[in-house]
Order: C-alpha cells, then sequence, then structure tokens
C-alpha cells in the first residue's frame, strides 16, 4: 500500500515540530537537528520537514511504497504516460536509504517516487562529500535543488 508523501522545508524546526505533532496528534517518529518525520496511519501519509538552507514552503510531493514491485509499477506508469523521470536508483537521504526516482508535473512540481529500505544516522551519506564542493552556497548536502525532468529546479531527496 502506497503512502502520500509531503515534504516541507520550514525556518524554525523547534516552533514547526511543535505545531505538527499538535495538529497530527503525534510526536514525530524521526527527530534530529534539521529534520523531523511523522508517518501516519490516519491519514497514510509521510510528512517530512527540514531546515536545510531552502526557503520555507512545500518542496515536494510524492508516494512511499511498502515494496521494490510497487516502486516499479510507478515507474512503469509513468513510462506510459510518457513523462520525463529522472531515475535515482538506491540513493541515501533524508536519514534513509531509498530506491527513487521522480516525475515533474505540468506545472513544475516535483514527485518523488520511493521505496525506503532502511534508516541511516546521517542526513545523506555518499553525496554529502561531492555536494560539499559542488553545491551552490547554502544548498543542503543531498537534498540541494537539482534539475527535474523537465529542467525545472526540483529537490532531490525527501
Amino acid at each position: 500500500m502506497k503512502r502520500f508523501h509531503v515534504h516541507v522545508h520550514v525556518d524554525d524546526l523547534a516552533a514547526s515540530v511543535g505545531f505538527y505533532s499538535r495538529l497530527f496528534a503525534a510526536a514525530p517518529t524521526r527527530l534530529e537537528a534539521d529534520y523531523a518525520k511523522w508517518m501516519l496511519d490516519d491519514p497514510r501519509l509521510n510528512f517530512a520537514i527540514s531546515a536545510r538552507g531552502h526557503a520555507a514552503g512545500v518542496d515536494h510531493l510524492g508516494f512511499q511504497t511498502d515494496d521494490a514491485a510497487e516502486l516499479d509499477e510507478l515507474k512503469q506508469r509513468a513510462e506510459a504516460a510518457d513523462m520525463a523521470l529522472l531515475d535515482e536508483g538506491a540513493t541515501s537521504c533524508c536519514y534513509a536509504r531509498s530506491e527513487k526516482h521522480w516525475v515533474t508535473d505540468p506545472q513544475g512540481i516535483a514527485w518523488e517516487q520511493f521505496h525506503t529500505m532502511g534508516d541511516i544516522a546521517v542526513f545523506g551519506e555518499s553525496k554529502a562529500l561531492a555536494a560539499a564542493t559542488t553545491q551552490p552556497a547554502g544548498a543542503a548536502a543531498c537534498c540541494a535543488a537539482a534539475p527535474s525532468p523537465t529542467g525545472s529546479k526540483a529537490s532531490s531527496c525527501c
């Protein structure tokens, strides 16, 4: 079963964690110095916030799948609809190891489709070192703006 995903950049993580914890009547399932995530069952939602150098607001939407077969189904749908697909494959970001790809809707909104295989201890592993030397000032290690399939800017992680 798929879970809807929303990622929002916030200016004040502590204030936002307090607000969303009250709004969802639940504490985050993952809380870090720069990131928080709620895995809600009603509604079935993966809601993440981060304070990593981007302007505040909705960064991207998506679907998290329970298994690789569901992710492959989403990928096939995107390809059948002639959507430009950015396939990241296996990646580590947002304190998780995932398999993912991206599509962009006609308005330029990035949609992440991913299957999470497990947690990691840092925001991003392999991309962090390379990103530190190649990204614009102020960009986050693995969630910096990256070209989307349509050429617009989109986040590269959940």
